[in-house]
C-alpha cells in the first residue's frame, strides 16, 4: 500500500495521467474468458491486488505480492495525501442519493480536499461527451468512478486521454460504504479473507457474480504453471 501511495502521489504531482485498476478474482476471470476485456485491463497504467483471492493466487503460483491494496483503502489514503497538497476530487457513479451522501462525508472527513464535482453513473453513450467535458472543466486531480462492472473500466479506458485527470480509479461499491448505505466488513472478516461473504450477506442479489469465485480457485490450482505466463492480446 505504501509503495502504491508513494508512486501515485508522485504521478499526480507531475500531472501524469494514471489509470489504476483494483483487480479482484471476478475481474480476472472476466479477462480470462473475454480477450477484449483482457486487452482493456492491460491498458491500465497500474494494477493492484484488491481481492484476497488475488493475493492467495499470487503466492500459490510463486509470484507473491506484499499485501492487498483495496480500492476503498487506497481511495482514503489518496484523500489523506490530498489534504496537505490541496488536491481536488471528482466523484462519478452510483445513484444520485449515494453520490451526494458520499461527497458530503468525504468533504467532512477531508476538508482540505476540494470536491469539485460529482454526478450519478446513470448515463448512456449519448451523454458521455457531456460528462467528460464537465470533468475536464472541473480539472480535478483525482477522479473516482463507480459504475457497473461492465462499464466502469471500459469507460475509463475509452476516455482517459480526453479526461486528462492525473489519477483515475474505479472504486466499485466504495461509495456505498462511504455514504453509509452499506457497512464495511468487520476486521475479523477481513483477516479471515471473508470480506466477499460479508458483502454477500448485505447484498444477496450479488450471488450470481460470486459464483465465479470457485472457478477462479480451480483455475489457479489446475493451471498453476501457466497462471503468470503472458497471453496473446487481440
Amino acid at each position: 500500500m505504501d509503495e502504491t501511495v508513494n508512486y501515485l502521489t508522485e504521478a499526480i504531482e507531475k500531472r501524469k495521467v494514471t489509470h489504476v485498476i483494483t483487480a479482484n478474482p471476478i475481474m480476472i476471470m472476466s479477462a480470462v474468458e473475454d480477450s477484449h476485456y483482457s486487452a482493456m485491463i492491460r491498458r491500465a497504467d497500474l494494477i493492484v491486488p484488491d481481492g484476497a483471492g488475488v493475493v492467495w493466487a499470487a503466492k500459490h503460483v510463486g509470484n507473491p505480492v506484499a499485501e492487498r491494496v483495496t480500492g476503498f483503502d487506497l481511495m482514503h489514503r489518496l484523500f489523506q495525501q490530498g489534504e496537505s497538497r490541496k488536491w481536488k476530487a471528482y466523484l462519478l457513479g452510483t445513484s444520485q442519493e449515494i453520490i451526494e451522501a458520499a461527497a458530503e462525508k468525504l468533504h467532512l472527513q477531508y476538508p482540505q480536499v476540494r470536491i469539485v464535482g460529482y454526478r450519478n453513473g446513470f448515463f448512456g453513450p449519448e451523454q458521455d461527451e457531456e460528462v467528460v467535458e464537465a470533468i475536464r472543466e472541473a480539472a480535478p486531480d483525482l477522479l473516482f468512478v463507480a459504475r457497473g462492472a461492465d462499464t466502469q473500466e471500459p469507460w475509463i479506458v475509452k476516455f482517459k486521454k480526453k479526461l486528462d485527470v492525473p489519477l483515475i480509479m474505479g472504486v466499485g461499491g466504495s461509495f456505498d460504504v462511504v455514504s453509509g448505505k452499506l457497512k464495511r466488513a468487520p476486521v475479523i472478516f477481513q483477516k479471515l479473507r471473508l470480506e466477499w461473504f460479508y458483502r454477500l450477506l448485505q447484498e444477496p442479489k450479488r450471488y450470481k457474480r460470486m459464483l465465479v469465485l470457485p472457478k477462479f480457485v480451480v483455475k489457479v490450482l489446475r493451471d498453476k504453471e501457466n497462471v503468470t505466463k503472458p497471453r496473446p492480446t487481440p
